[in-house]
């Protein structure tokens, strides 16, 4: 019996204070390490003890009633959304978490919906019962409206804010009250307060009408008014969950101890083992054609998946997850992505940053592996004799870089390996060297994420570095269609090179990349030119006209060239196409496009008037207003460019109260800022 679980949510939900409490009930852990003291086993990065946050995924396995769950707990803030995406991709099953007062926020919309991409079973813990302004009926409403989910309530609670003491439990009709004493790892079951019968029954009533949705036997008895025992209900719940119709709701307060006992049950109960998964779907590498896995058996040919890169200690530890057969060290395995060969040196189970050595790893079993030289993330690991290529895990593009220096002549023979090692392990960094200013660029996701790379080059790498100010990644496009043609003739090396080539652009749809279509009629060209032109135009549009930045969503159509067999050579002709191109650009008006972030700010409703002020003065487009009790909801897209700090000015306008979330949206052309 195995599960493999993640822990989701939008920051500040609870994930990492209900990870510990979990270790602590099931005695993987002796102390409960409490996030706010820098002491959660999970967070072991510096950089996470300091600020109280999850910025890594970290994995670590505990025993619930004869079931091994492995647990991964994902980052809730959006600059490390790729830490979320990699998990989600090995998981079998995720608990979203949403916080009582806040309901369903944000970020937790994001990493929901990137759980349903990778279809993802999911049981939901509603947390913070005890926090005033909390309301566990409107979170499950949310759930409704913004997620689009069926949330089943397993559970109600027994009083709210500072009178919360416990919870019914709907599928037994009993109430669930916690030792204080204990620490909460005991708890009475009592019989339902009078004042709590009538909501219980009607709650339950609710719980048997939705699961009898998907088991007519079920219905039959709840139409003829029988009493249905939760043995009978269990298993047509587990099943739909697994099939995506359902998603049961736990809930509790973490922080205080309560709530965690039956959501371990939940995991066990609900969400599904290795074996109740179909088997992973891939392509053969020589055919290119669908395969499908084998099956989730320790006999079966070796199929695993590289989700996460880490450097440890000068050596390169990979996180996989194994979906068929086993793996044994000196094992070697093929990379068929890349057509290498990787040989394993060490598997290791992981506890956080700690980690046991173990001479066999198991289908449905997350791992640590040493030996792996070229394998990075999104990389599947099979048998020779059966070779299969997984759907990669998707990347996120970069949106705010920095620029940094070293201090000294030693930092920088360590800057360039230390960057190299930071890029392998996170996919959505980028590291470039400026020519023209001598700099070093480091891309990444937000502010805070930039600020994490800076710090852990010094703390980790002991690289001394000045940082430049955040700058935006701007994109180039073309504003209209246009045609150029450029000719490249001259003598290199003792050879006279020819070509001649005419293209054709037109602007693309937003987002929809840029394309290269070849429109000569019949054979004109030999295949080679044709790629030669290709790879000219493609290197041209890494560069635009405007300010030098990458050209996005322009179509470009290899319409007409002058060949000369005796002088033509696919040199010249990828020469000239880069220079058509280019002129191409400057013909069809090319122009910047910035990041706009989607945003949401909640406002107590008196500094609405300002905080919409202050928006549109930012460049930013009102898009809804929403209330939520005494506060108010403001929804906008805002250029990245004018959010740098815009947390502290927040602040700063509302007297502390307001907040605010961001998430990159789209690239499109600067906002014009009203004044």
């Amino acid at each position: 019996m195995m599960r493999n679980i993640g822990i989701i949510a939008h920051i500040d939900a609870g994930k990492t204070t209900i990870t510990e409490r979990v270790l602590y009930y099931t005695g993987r852990s002796h102390k409960m390490g409490e996030v706010h003291d820098g002491e959660a086993v999970m967070d072991w990065m510096p950089d996470e003890q300091e600020r109280g946050i999850t910025i890594t995924s970290a994995v670590t396995t505990c025993y619930w009633k004869g079931t091994e769950i492995h647990i991964i707990d994902t980052p809730g803030h959006v600059d490390f959304t790729i830490e979320v995406e990699r998990s989600l991709r090995v998981l079998d099953g995720a608990i979203g978490v949403f916080c009582a007062v806040g309901g369903v926020e944000p970020q937790s919309e994001t990493v929901w919906h990137q759980a349903d991409k990778y279809s993802v079973p999911k049981i939901a813990f509603v947390n913070k019962l005890d926090r005033p302004g909390a309301d566990l009926f409107r979170t499950i409403r949310m759930m409704r409206d913004r997620l689009g989910a069926t949330p089943l309530l397993m559970q109600i609670p027994v009083g709210s804010e500072e009178s919360f003491e416990g919870v019914i439990d709907l599928l037994n009709m009993k109430q669930l009250v916690w030792e204080e004493e204990t620490l909460g790892a005991t708890y009475r079951v009592t019989e339902i307060r009078e004042d709590m019968t009538d909501l219980a029954r009607e709650q339950r009533d609710r719980l048997v009408e939705t699961v009898a949705e998907f088991d007519d036997r079920v219905m039959e008895a709840y139409l003829a008014e029988q009493y249905i025992d939760a043995q009978h209900l269990v298993p047509i719940i587990r099943k739909a969950t697994i099939e995506l119709k359902l998603v049961p709701v736990f809930c509790g307060a973490a922080l205080r101890n309560k709530g965690i006992q039956p959501l371990l049950d939940g995991i066990v109960n609900f969400l599904p083992s290795p074996l109740d998964i179909p088997p992973v779907q891939g392509v053969d590498p020589d055919t290119n054609r669908p395969k499908t896995a084998p099956p989730p058996e320790r006999r079966a040919p070796l199929v695993a998946l590289v989700f996460k890169v880490m450097m440890d200690q000068g050596r390169k530890l990979s996180y996989v997850r194994i979906y068929s057969g086993k793996l044994n060290p000196g094992d070697e395995v093929l990379n068929p992505g890349r057509k290498t060969t990787e040989k394993v040196a060490r598997i290791l189970a992981m506890h956080a940053n700690k980690r046991e050595r173990i001479t066999e790893a198991q289908a449905g079993n997350i791992v640590g592996v040493i030996g792996l030289k070229t394998s990075g993330t999104g990389d599947t690991l099979c048998d020779p004799s059966n070779p299969i290529l997984l759907e990669p895990i998707e990347s996120y593009e970069p949106v705010i870089s920095i620029a940094v220096e070293p201090k000294t002549h030693a930092d920088e023979e360590k800057i360039s390996q230390a960057l190299a090692r930071l890029e392998a392990e996170d996919p959505t960094v980028r590291v470039k060297y400026d020519d023209e200013t001598g700099q070093t660029i480091i891309s990444g996701m937000g502010e805070l994420h930039l600020e994490v790379l800076a710090n852990r080059l010094q703390r980790e790498f002991h690289t001394q570095v000045n940082v430049g100010k955040p700058q935006v990644v701007y994109k180039e496009t073309i504003g209209h269609a246009a045609e150029a043609t450029a000719t490249f003739e001259k003598d290199v090396g003792g050879v006279h090179h020819f070509g001649r080539v005419t293209l054709s652009l037109a602007p693309r749809k937003r987002g929809s990349g840029n394309l290269f279509i070849n429109s000569l009629p019949g054979e004109v060209l030999p295949a080679e030119f044709i790629q030669e032109i290709e790879q000219g135009v493609m290197e041209a549009m890494e560069s635009g006209i405007v300010g030098g930045y990458p050209v996005v969503d322009v179509a470009v159509a290899l319409v007409d060239v002058t060949y000369k067999e005796s002088t033509a050579t696919p040199l010249a002709f990828k020469v000239a196409a880069s220079m058509a191109c280019k002129d191409g650009l400057q013909k069809g008006v090319s122009y910047l496009l910035e990041p706009i972030m989607a945003v949401e700010i909640i406002v107590p409703q008196a500094f609405m008037g300002d905080t919409i002020a202050d928006i549109n003065s930012r460049g930013g487009k009102i898009e809804n207003l929403k209330p939520r009790g005494t506060l108010q909801i403001i929804e906008a897209y805002v250029p990245l460019s004018r959010l740098f700090g815009y947390s502290t000015a927040l602040r700063s306008a509302t007297q502390g109260r307001g907040t605010f979330t961001m998430r990159f949206s789209h690239y499109d052309r600067p906002m014009q800022t009203t004044t």
